[in-house]
């Protein structure tokens, strides 16, 4: 892997972990998030992506992604430490501007896609821009995070290696990421645990 695409993703996880410690709905996360889409774009960008792909598949996959995920939290809300990392992230989808949250929500997706399943995949493949993605993702401490970003990651690498390009996983990504970020916290409501 190049040594941009190297510091792109050490600047990003860097960024990505600062955001999710600052207070949910502030400024200082928006800034943050925000800042953090700018970084995966501008590293994506290094070697542009192809854009070529099918439009409703990955619309319908990311429907099916988000069935599959609400499932996996009606499971997962009822074990204490996986409901207590599942409210760490949700926390942030509730607070401040919804509207706010939805756009970082969406330009996060969109970076992550041009930065991972463009330049990072052209360079190391499926597995590596993966493995990647995992690894800074890890950067947030949040084991629910981190496990949605080996399934969807691998997804998503699989859509870009089958499409030849970028439009199908950053579709899906979107869909599935607006869903996440507008149905699920209605599934783990807020109460202390027992």
């Amino acid at each position: 892997m190049k040594p941009a695409l190297g510091l792109t993703a050490a600047s990003g996880a860097v960024v990505l972990g600062w955001s999710l410690s600052r207070e949910p709905g502030s400024p200082q996360f928006f800034a943050a998030t925000g800042a953090t889409a700018a970084i995966w774009i501008a590293g994506g960008l290094t070697r542009p992506p192809e854009t070529k792909g099918p439009v409703l598949a990955p619309v319908a996959t990311g429907l099916g992604a988000f069935a599959v995920f609400r499932a996996g939290v009606a499971l997962a809300r009822r074990v204490p430490p996986l409901r207590r990392a599942l409210r760490g992230v949700l926390g942030y989808a509730t607070a401040g501007n919804r509207g706010a949250v939805l756009l970082t929500t969406l330009a996060n997706g969109v970076g992550e896609e041009v930065f991972f399943r463009g330049a990072v995949q052209q360079a190391v493949g499926p597995a590596g821009s993966t493995a990647l993605y995992v690894l800074v993702t890890a950067a947030t401490r949040n084991p629910a995070l981190v496990a949605a970003s080996a399934v969807m990651g691998a997804l998503f690498a699989w859509q870009r290696h089958v499409s030849g390009g970028v439009r199908a996983p950053l579709l899906t990504h979107l869909v599935w990421s607006a869903l996440m970020v507008w149905r699920l916290p209605t599934l783990v409501p807020g109460e202390p645990d027992p």
